[in-house]
């Protein structure tokens, strides 16, 4: 269900703020409302991530091109209320690069700087089980948008379905194993649950390398 943006920043605007207090590390917020980003842009936060690849609030393409922030365009079918039902597509990988080809023209003519754009494939946003296995199989593909790829595999159902575990929280395995394939098919951000395990298989993988 959509939150508003009042609430929206109820949620966000006390964690942010402290987050801010405490650290200098990179803050990422999701939101498709151009007021929720302005908002956390005023208070520190570096990246919006937004799941409408700034399609949702016609406010965000001028937001953003006068902000300082780095942008990640996530592809999903439909709306969240819809998205799982019955996604169909000729061609998964091909027609999720075509997506993104023509939101970054989208974002560059707006006046978003295009080294400010990373893309997310959006696993679990509108693609059944076999649309997720065959944009993880094939995601080296995306590499010719010479964009960084972020990719959110952490604990999702498509895990749950592949394992048989109906509970969230013991996918860990599942996530780490997904995980580290995405990187070796040239995922540059991760998004995960679980840091502390994928940031021992990434040690091990770079040390292997």
């Amino acid at each position: 269900r959509s939150v508003s943006a009042k609430k929206q920043l109820a949620r966000l605007l006390p964690v942010l703020k402290e987050l801010r207090r405490q650290s200098a590390a990179p803050i990422s917020i999701d939101t498709r409302s151009a007021a929720v980003a302005a908002a956390c842009l005023a208070e520190g936060a570096n990246i919006i991530n937004d799941i409408s690849a700034l399609r949702h609030d016609r406010a965000m393409l001028k937001l953003l091109s006068r902000a300082n922030c780095r942008v990640i365009l996530m592809h999903m079918l439909g709306a969240p209320q819809t998205m799982q039902r019955h996604p169909v597509y000729r061609n998964v990988t091909v027609e999720i690069i075509e997506f993104f080809r023509d939101r970054v023209a989208v974002c560059v003519d707006a006046g978003i700087a295009r080294q400010r754009l990373l893309v997310d494939p959006g696993i679990g946003f509108g693609k059944t089980l076999e649309h997720n296995l065959s944009l993880l199989r094939r995601l080296s593909a995306f590499r010719a948008l010479k964009l960084p790829i972020v990719i959110g595999v952490s604990r999702k159902s498509f895990l749950g379905a592949l394992t048989g575990e109906e509970e969230p929280s013991r996918r860990v395995a599942a996530s780490v194993a997904a995980g580290m394939l995405a990187v070796t098919q040239g995922a540059t951000i991760l998004r995960v649950h679980d840091v502390a395990e994928h940031a021992a298989a990434l040690r091990v993988m770079q040390a292997l390398d």
